[in-house]
């Protein structure tokens, strides 16, 4: 049935224009080898062979949707530096709109820098600013974010608690995005979800539900149903999503809840799932299906990724071979 829909939908060659609204990031790699202690201090030497640079944070959702097939808009905060014109370059590469990216002078673009010898991560570097943005940036957002609002087939919101989503800016993205009859699916962070009130559908999962709803446990899927309740009061969300690791994902209403169990047969890498599941949510929803289908496919594409190590993609066609192996 499945594979069916989705063939139909192939058929069709439409394509689905989808913001992003979120804290978008550069991953920076530096790669080399190590055989020696330096005489300095007792930490390894690393002898440089590689060093490139990708996207992040919400940026990896962009990505995902990209290899679905989405037309993509995003809007985001980078800093007048060179990692955000690297940012700027690599989304404009890839066919993604931009009017919408907002420089603040006032604070860094988001870098991840990993130093890795072979595949042993060594060290992290941050840099980041994580102080909400001014008044004027917020108003700044909201200009720009209304006509792409009106372009697009729903809207992600994509929170890493980097400063973008204030309460008041979440709230008036949400109002912008209602008002146009644009659904709203957001990857939550932190513990405060009042600020997502008004949105169509938010993705949790296990761990941050627990913390949010302020829940001693969230072991059991009845437990996860009575955290579920907390939420429902505080957003008034028409559905929850809540990822179970490697028991799959469940979706909530706040009378009715399905379990979708896991996909996967192999689990090398968790790096990003959750940003494809999100994703492939939002892109089979975009493209007229329901939420039940869209995420059995997001289950389907979670099932792909993490096969691979790091940050993985997967694309519309390998959903359906995944699905026809399952039959």
């Amino acid at each position: 049935m499945l594979i069916d829909k989705i063939t139909q939908l192939q058929q069709t060659g439409s394509k689905p224009n989808i913001l992003v609204v979120g804290d978008l990031m550069v991953d920076h790699y530096i790669t080399g080898g190590a055989t020696r202690l330096s005489p300095e201090a007792p930490v390894p030497i690393v002898n440089l062979k590689n060093e490139s640079t990708t996207l992040g944070g919400a940026g990896n959702v962009v990505q995902n949707l990209i290899s679905l097939g989405a037309g993509v808009m995003v809007c985001g905060i980078i800093g007048n530096d060179v990692y955000g014109d690297q940012l700027t370059q690599i989304l404009r590469a890839d066919g993604v709109k931009t009017d919408a990216l907002v420089t603040d002078a006032e604070r860094t673009t988001t870098v991840k820098t990993r130093v890795l010898a072979g595949s042993h991560q060594l060290l992290r570097i941050d840099r980041e600013v994580t102080n909400h943005l001014s008044a004027e940036l917020e108003n700044e957002v909201t200009t720009k974010l209304e006509p792409l609002i009106a372009e697009a087939d729903i809207v992600i919101l994509s929170d890493y608690s980097k400063g973008l989503f204030s309460p008041e800016l979440t709230q008036r993205i949400i109002a912008l995005a209602n008002a146009a009859g644009k659904k709203v699916i957001i990857d939550p962070k932190g513990l405060d979800y009042t600020k997502y009130r008004g949105a169509y559908m938010i993705k949790p999962n296990r761990k941050e539900l627990g913390e949010a709803a302020r829940a001693t446990h969230v072991n059991t899927l009845d437990e996860v149903k009575l955290a579920a309740k907390t939420i429902f009061a505080q957003t008034e969300a028409e559905y929850l999503v809540v990822t179970l690791s490697e028991e799959g994902m469940v979706i909530l209403s706040e009378l009715t809840h399905k379990l979708l169990p896991v996909k996967a047969t192999a689990v090398f890498d968790v790096t990003g799932a959750g940003d494809t599941v999100l994703a492939t949510i939002a892109y089979f929803m975009a493209s007229g299906f329901e939420i039940d289908d869209a995420c059995e496919l997001g289950n389907h594409a979670a099932a792909i990724v993490i096969k691979e190590i790091g940050s993985a993609t997967t694309t519309v066609e390998q959903i359906k071979e995944h699905i026809a192996t399952r039959q």
